[in-house]
Order: structure tokens, then C-alpha cells, then sequence
């Protein structure tokens, strides 16, 4: 591609920035986020789905959405399946509510088309406007408190306890205790901001893996190759269940909802965030193309779902590229390239072990939790909202039934305080609906 097409695509002299540093701020960014390649498998490895070819799939994934975002915006922002978001997808829909794999993709579409159409039609906005910043806050922090849970358990650092429900791990096994120093160690990249800490970190681990012996040989086994064509994608391509949704719809709504809710203000914070770090925001703080940008947002979900993959967004990790000088569209199109180019170490990828992402989960979920200063802790209804949110996450180990208590004690809260004229009328239905689903047992 010449000079003159780039800038004429990207206006990169507009935006005050240069080839080279477009490519610098794209590598930096897929450096900061390339650990859902092997995250990503691992969580929707859970749900039941075959293994073999999700590497392939998140990767086609973050590509798509990452041009989308590219040619429809301009903006440096890169896109991938949603940490939170696959979570839901493994242990809310697939194993909490026992529904199959294909028919959680089908959610996913029907999640996907249902956010596209409220973003071309602007009514994204008016629900954005209704939700009360608390729970809000409350269901962020909670979702980063469930994804940290995630990966303790994963490593072995929390396990089952019938009298406590749960308690500490075994730190004598080499493999829980090396997944602590991989937390420890994650973190102070993390304070000295290093970049591509958490991807450092799980190649790290799994390096020190090859050393350590297990009764069937080393924790990071050996891999067949160093590169590799990528997998197959067949398992997962076109294989959603498009009418489940629609013929359980009882049972699905509040999970195609919530799956929205989540997606949509993660989304909106994200695109926020990382355009305020790159001076992309008008004199009113608002941003010029939010409405392609959700767009785009919105049809990447789509786009996962016909691959295989829960919902794709937008990722905070292109922060990274921003600091590092990326100002447009060339910086997602260097990343979705990186997100290609990458399939090709799909066998060394293969071999990493589960703990040698605990760090990243954890990581991710710490990350999440620094909302929370949002809150206003002088006003206790608030601070009740958002704790019951957050808390109950973790605790039900489901995101929904967190937004659903959050919706029920904010406006149970209001009303018994004699505030019910301030919660709006959207809020009001979700709660009532939602009341009405645990009286009638509908789920």
C-alpha cells in the first residue's frame, strides 16, 4: 500500500502522526492484549466446546473487529472476544443454565443484532442515560471480581470446601505455587509498566513449566513445532444454533440482556477512555464517531458469532498504542494483522499451561475493580447498589443474576427512601421483571 493511499485512508498528517509510529503504537498494542489468544480458548475450552481450532477462531475474531473498527472510524482502537464476556459465555449460559454451546453462539448473535440496532437507531444512548452510574459501577467491579475468581480456581489457589465452600490450595503442588509468584510477579510489571506485562508473564511461566517434572512428564509439555499452519476453524464456523434463542425465549432474554448490558457499557468506557487518552474527544467531551464506532462494536459480536466466539469489543489494552503514539485506524490495522500473522505459533501456543494464565485473569479482574473509586461512598444507596452488584457476581458465580440484584436493590432502595421519582422508567421495568422471573421461577 503506497504513502498516498494511507494518508488518504487514514489522514495520518491530520491526526499529527507518521507511518512509523502507527506501526510502533500497533505492535505495543497487540503486545498488551495478544494474551487472549490463549485465555480465551481456555475459558470457552470449558463450555464444552472442541478445543481444537478456538486459537484460530479468537484470532479471525479480533481480526474482523479490528478492521471494522479501522475502516469505519479511524480510530486506534482494537477489538477482540471480551474478557467478562466469554466468562459469561462458559459458566452462566453453558454450565449454569446447562444450555449447549451452539445455542449459547446463537445468544451471542441474536446479543450482536440487538446492540447493532440499537446503536444505528440512537436509542443506545437513551438506555446508557438511564442506568444509574452505581450499578453501573457495581457490575464492572463485579465481573473483574468474578474473572480474578476464575483464575484462582483455575490454578488450584482456591478449591471447594464442604463446610467453607471454599479455602485455600495446595501451594506445596509446583503448579499452584508457581502461578502465586506468576501474580506477584505479573503485578510488578504491571506498577512498572512494562509493556506486554501479561503476555512476558505467561511466556514466563510456561517456560519455567518445561522444567518442572508431573507424573506424565513436564507442566509445559513439548511442543510438536515451533510454527505451524493454523487450525482448522470447521467445530466452531457456522455451527450456532440461530432459532434457540427465539424458541426458548423465556429462558434466554434476561441472557441476550444482560450480554448486552455488559457489552454496551463496557464498550462505551472503553471507547471513552482510550479516546480521551488520545485527543479524539470534541470541546464537549464527547466522541465525534461513537455512533460507527458501536457500529462496528456491535457487528464484530455478530461477525464472533458465525466463527465461534462469545462477543467481541472493544479492549482497554489500546491505551497501550495510544501512549505509544498510535492517533488512527492504521494502529487496529497493524493489530489485526499481528492477530493473523501470530496463528502461525498456534503449536506453542497449544502448549501453555492453564496456570500460566491465572496471572492474566487475575490481572484483568484488578484491572476492572479500579472503577470502583467512582463511587459516591458518602451516599450509602449507592454504595448498597454497587456492593450488592459486585458482590454477588462472584458469590452466585453468574454475571445476570449480579445485574439482576444490583436493578432490584436500586430501586428497592429509592422507593423505600421516598426517591422513586429518580429512577427512570426503563430501570423501573427491568427491575419488576426481573423480580417477577425469581417469584416465578423463570429461568
Amino acid at each position: 500500500m503506497s504513502n498516498n493511499v494511507i494518508e488518504r485512508l487514514f489522514k495520518l498528517q491530520e491526526h499529527g502522526t507518521t507511518v512509523r509510529t502507527e506501526i510502533i503504537a500497533g505492535l505495543t498494542t497487540f503486545a498488551a492484549m495478544s494474551y487472549i489468544l490463549v485465555v480465551n480458548p481456555g475459558i470457552l475450552g470449558l463450555s464444552g466446546m472442541p478445543v481444537e481450532g478456538l486459537i484460530t477462531v479468537t484470532a479471525i475474531a479480533a481480526c474482523i473487529g479490528t478492521l471494522m473498527m479501522a475502516l469505519m472510524t479511524n480510530y486506534p482502537i482494537a477489538l477482540a472476544p471480551g474478557m467478562g464476556l466469554n466468562a459469561f459465555f462458559a459458566f452462566t449460559i453453558c454450565l449454569g443454565r446447562e444450555i449447549p454451546w451452539e445455542a449459547a453462539l446463537g445468544i451471542v448473535f441474536w446479543n450482536g443484532i440487538l446492540f447493532l440496532v440499537l446503536s444505528l437507531t440512537g436509542v443506545r444512548t437513551k438506555i446508557a442515560e438511564s442506568i444509574p452510574p452505581s450499578l453501573k459501577i457495581g457490575v464492572q467491579c463485579g465481573i473483574g471480581l468474578f474473572i480474578a475468581f476464575i483464575g484462582l480456581k483455575n490454578a488450584g489457589l482456591i478449591v471447594d470446601n464442604p463446610a467453607t465452600f471454599v479455602q485455600l490450595g495446595d501451594l506445596s503442588e509446583p503448579a499452584v505455587m508457581l502461578a502465586l509468584i506468576g501474580i506477584i510477579f505479573t503485578i510488578v510489571l504491571m506498577v512498572k509498566r512494562v509493556t506486554g506485562a501479561i503476555l512476558i508473564s505467561i511466556v514466563t511461566l510456561t517456560l519455567i513449566g518445561a522444567f518442572i517434572p508431573t507424573e506424565s512428564g513436564t507442566l509445559t509439555p513439548t511442543p510438536s513445532a515451533v510454527v505451524g499452519m493454523p487450525e482448522s476453524i470447521s467445530n466452531t464456523f457456522m455451527a450456532m444454533d440461530f432459532w434457540y434463542p427465539i424458541d426458548h425465549l423465556a429462558e434466554t432474554w434476561d441472557l441476550i440482556f444482560a450480554l448486552m448490558f455488559v457489552n454496551m457499557f463496557d464498550t462505551i468506557g472503553t471507547l471513552i477512555g482510550v479516546s480521551r487518552k488520545a485527543n479524539l474527544l470534541d470541546s464537549e467531551g464527547k466522541l465525534p464517531k461513537i455512533g460507527p464506532a458501536m457500529t462496528a462494536d456491535a457487528s464484530a459480536s455478530i461477525a464472533g458469532a458465525f466463527v465461534g466466539t462469545s462477543p467481541v469489543t472493544s479492549y482497554v489494552e489500546s491505551a497501550t498504542g495510544v501512549s505509544a503514539g498510535g492517533r488512527t485506524g492504521l494502529t487496529a490495522v497493524v493489530v489485526s494483522i499481528c492477530f493473523l500473522l501470530s496463528l502461525f505459533l498456534t503449536p506453542l501456543m497449544k502448549v501453555i499451561p492453564l496456570m500460566a494464565t491465572t496471572p492474566a485473569l487475575l490481572m484483568v479482574g484488578i484491572l476492572m475493580m479500579e472503577s470502583i473509586r467512582q463511587v459516591d461512598f458518602d451516599d450509602l444507596g449507592a454504595l448498597a447498589t454497587a456492593s450488592v452488584a459486585l458482590i454477588a457476581m462472584p458469590l452466585t458465580f453468574s454475571i445476570s443474576e449480579g445485574i439482576a440484584l444490583g436493578f432490584i436493590t436500586y430501586v428497592g432502595i429509592k422507593v423505600g427512601t421516598g426517591k422513586f421519582k429518580e429512577v427512570t422508567p426503563l430501570t423501573y421495568a427491568l427491575a419488576v421483571v426481573f423480580l417477577l422471573r425469581y417469584l416465578l421461577d423463570l429461568k
